[in-house]
């Protein structure tokens, strides 16, 4: 006998499966803008292995292109497999598979069901094609509402992104509307977390004037956006080596090191637009009790930035 000609079927006592047209219908999915079923669907319909389906089509390339039958992407089963409830997914063993399913269109069942010489293809496949053509009416006649939906979901989508924007930019300005913290002995981690924040608003440069700086200043630099120079003024007497700086460049450039008498307290620039006035050295942050006072005199900005 041809194996063609003769489906290994399944123990219809243990595996009795209705495939009216009703149940049929909850088998079809829309995928790439086509109605398909799965390639284990159409097998148990037919009361027989998947492997036996794909082997036919297989045997018979020729038969189904792509318009036919298809494979499914990876993206394409995961999204498939979220319309199911986990359990019922598994328990159709669409979860344990070893290779992406292919599904079948409308033309494909139909050229399917002509190589499955059988009774059981006969009347499954005879369903099988009431069930496309509900669908298809269904489609059609609420064509206006899924256009809708459709719709609907385009306006969700933009008020969110419209929704994230606003965020950002409240955020952005709760950022910029700092004028003043104080910070109390044993505060250290958020006063390092206040002065990472002022980093991170540069976009162009920072100045940093601190007579006793240290390497942890270049923990605090890390943080700063891609390619914003730096540039830091401190007493001759600092402990920031000139192979520190050489290392830090080669990850984070640019910094610059310059020594200078000129101040006594410490300050901040960030972009030549911003100053800080920071009441501790940076590298004592949170020892003690101190302030870190946002300076909004344009002149003050301007002298500081000369002076360095």
């Amino acid at each position: 006998m041809n194996e063609e000609n003769n489906i290994a079927l399944i123990d219809e006592e243990v595996n009795v499966v209705k495939y009216d047209t009703e149940n049929i219908k909850n088998l079809i999915y829309t995928i790439r803008g086509k109605q398909v079923m799965l390639d284990s669907d159409v097998a148990m319909l037919y009361h027989c292995e998947t492997k036996y389906i794909n082997r036919v089509v297989k045997r018979n390339i020729e038969r189904f292109p792509e318009e036919f039958c298809f494979q499914l992407t990876e993206k394409e089963f995961q999204n498939l497999r979220c319309q199911f409830v986990t359990s019922s997914f598994e328990k159709q063993n669409y979860g344990g598979r070893r290779y992406l399913p292919y599904v079948f269109t409308e033309q494909g069942i139909a050229m399917l069901s002509a190589l499955l010489k059988s009774d059981i293809a006969i009347k499954v496949s005879i369903n099988i094609m009431k069930a496309f053509i509900e669908m298809r009416k269904f489609i059609t006649n609420n064509a206006q509402v899924f256009e809708r939906l459709t719709n609907v979901e385009y306006k969700l989508v933009e008020h969110d992104r419209k929704f994230n924007e606003v965020f950002n930019e409240l955020q952005k300005n709760k950022k910029d509307e700092f004028n003043q913290k104080i910070f109390f002995e044993g505060q250290i981690y958020d006063a390092y977390s206040l002065i990472i924040d002022i980093i991170k608003q540069a976009e162009h440069k920072i100045l940093i004037i601190d007579n006793y700086i240290d390497d942890s200043i270049l923990k605090i630099l890390s943080k700063k956006n891609k390619n914003v120079e730096t540039v830091v003024l401190t007493s001759p007497n600092c402990n920031l080596n000139r192979l520190d700086i050489n290392k830090f460049n080669k990850q984070y450039p640019v910094l610059k090191v310059a020594r200078t008498n000129k101040f006594h307290d410490r300050f901040i620039v960030i972009d030549n637009k911003q100053l800080f006035h920071v009441g501790a050295s940076l590298k004592d942050l949170g020892k003690k009790c101190f302030a870190i006072s946002k300076i909004e005199d344009m002149e003050y900005i301007e002298k500081i930035s000369k002076l360095s």
